[in-house]
Formats: C-alpha cells, structure tokens, sequence
C-alpha cells in the first residue's frame, strides 16, 4: 500500500521537474534579440529592416518621399527618416515597427542626428542652408543658419556641439546645442558630405566627396590634424578596432586606413556605388549599403573578408546611424 506522503512527494517532484523543463523551453524559445540595420531605400520609398544575426530582411515600411537619411536614437527605442522629396521626417517606433507621424520639413531634409537624451532629431536642409531642431513629438522648435548645402549631421556624445559638413562651401560647421547657434566653421576637403565622430568625442571624421580624401578633426582644438587619401569619391566613415571604414562610391569599395598612423591598409571591394556604413557595437563587423546594387553586405572588421549579402528595397542608402542595438 503507498502512503499518502510518497503520493505527495512523486506529486511535487513531478511538478518540479515539469516546471524546469517549461523554464528551459521557454529559454530555448526566446532567443536574445539581434541588432538591427534599418536601411532607406530611395528608389522604393521604403524602409528595409535587417536582422543582423541572420542578415536576412525582418520587416520593410513604406515610407515614401524618397527617403536617403537614417538615424536610431541611442536607447534604440525610435528611428528617424528623411524624405527629401516628401518634405518631412518620418518618426518610426522600432519595437512596434510602424511610421507613428511624419514632421513636416521644408526644403530639402538629407543628413541628421539625435541627441544622445533623444529629446532633439537635428535634420539638415541642404536647399534652405539651415539645420532644424526638432521635437519628435511635437516639431521643429528652432533653425539655426550654417551655410550652403549642409549635408551630413553628428553630435558630440556630450550632447553640446553639433556638426554639420557644409558641402558647397567645403566647411565643417560647429553649432552649440544649447544655444542652437553656429559657434564657428572649420576648412576641410572639396565637398564634405558624410561627419562621423568618435566614441569618446575627441575626433571627427569628414568624407570630402571631390578631393577624394578624409578630413581628420581634433575637437579640441578644432583644426584639421590629417588628411587621409581614399578610393574615388567617398561619401561616409565608420569607425572599428582602431581602424578608420570610407563608402568610395566610384571605386566601389571600401577604404580601410590606420587611425593612429592615418597609413592606408587595405580596399575592399563591394557593391556598386556604396554609401552608408556602420559599425557593429563590439567592432567586429562593418556593415555597408550598396545603392545601385540594392544589397546590404557585412565585412569582417579585422579579416576584411565579406562574411554576407541581404537583399534590399531599390536604392539602399542608409545615410547615417542606421544600427540599432538590441539590449
């Protein structure tokens, strides 16, 4: 004869046993979620979210307006799209994957950036000379003057100094966050076009479309301290394992140059007319959108092989800071 408490004993270790295994499966079931890429596709009017882990298309959304330039805030909560033909700003809610409202823009908004609190998208308008700063829930809220054709758009990680490349005017304008005023301009190379900053907010890198070259900005002091020859027609830079990443358009490659000797090191072939590239949050991995091809590549940072290709909408550009990191 079994005894009631042997019953309960088999009972609760069953239970326990069932209750490990449901734990272990729900483990097995959800994965940590992967980074993310959100690419504009100009020629489609779309938005092309990868996943990064698998490097395979995950969503796409309308977005319309020939959209070029793409920034994730730095909690990866929002996204934020330029549509220079549309007029607008599209404010994209990345969990959800949805268009929440689109901000009108006039002129022609191309390059912009988000404060490091979120709270500001600044977008150039590279028609009107001006750069916006925007509330993403409600608007524009000021304009500041920073010349002809400003183009790309970074922000210190202090949040205080704003950087636009005035393309036509070959400068590099800085814009003080507080006051939203332009607090002096730099000479850099023929057409800037792309800005990147590092992450300690010591360096700038400017991408001189015309001269061919890379303008290296000590923040400081700001003044050019090197000029880094590049393939033909460079558009933007990423930074990764102490190694400096530049689209060349024309060549169809990528550039690799050494950032404390500024020495070349490699190029990397690639799709044709390359333009936005980004770094993996633990630098192992460059990420690269090929406009006229319509594919996303990823490269090995330190290999400099192509590790794979995705499949984009038409005219990926991807103009900005297009990874989205997963915590």
């Amino acid at each position: 004869m079994i005894c009631r408490s042997a019953i309960s004993i088999s009972i609760t270790i069953s239970w326990r046993r069932a209750a490990r295994a449901a734990l272990l499966g729900l483990a097995v079931a959800s994965p940590a979620a992967a980074d993310e890429a959100f690419v504009t596709n100009q020629g489609s009017g779309d938005l092309t979210i990868v996943d990064l882990a698998t490097m395979a298309p995950a969503a796409t959304l309308p977005i319309g307006g020939k959209p070029a330039g793409v920034a994730v805030s730095t909690d990866g909560a929002r996204a934020y799209v330029t549509s220079p033909e549309g007029k607008y700003l599209s404010v994209i809610d990345t969990r959800a994957r949805r268009v929440l409202r689109k901000i009108p823009l006039e002129g022609g908004p191309l390059g912009l950036a988000v404060a490091p609190d979120g709270s500001r998208v600044y977008v150039a308008d590279m028609y009107e000379q001006r750069l916006f700063a925007v509330d993403p829930e409600s608007g524009v809220v000021a304009t500041a003057k920073v010349g002809v054709t400003p183009s790309g758009v970074a922000v210190t990680p202090d949040g205080k100094t704003i950087l636009v490349a005035i393309r036509d005017a070959n400068k590099i304008a800085f814009v003080d966050a507080a006051s939203f005023e332009k607090r002096g301009e730099l000479d850099v190379g023929r057409h800037p076009f792309g800005v990147t900053i590092d992450a300690k907010g010591e360096r700038a890198y400017a991408a001189n479309v015309e001269s061919d070259d890379v303008s290296v900005i000590d923040l400081s002091t700001r003044r050019v301290i090197a000029t880094v020859k590049v393939g033909k027609r460079p558009y933007c830079v990423a930074l990764a394992q102490g190694r400096g990443f530049v689209t060349d358009q024309y060549a169809e490659a990528v550039s690799v140059f050494d950032l404390s000797s500024f020495a070349p090191v490699a190029q990397v072939k690639v799709g044709e007319y390359p333009e936005g590239i980004g770094a993996s949050r633990d630098g192992k991995t460059i990420y690269v959108a090929n406009w006229f091809t319509n594919e996303f590549w990823s490269i090995a940072a330190d290999s400099l092989k192509v590790i794979a290709k995705a499949k984009t909408g038409d005219g990926p550009r991807a103009f900005g800071a297009f990874i989205r990191a997963m915590n």
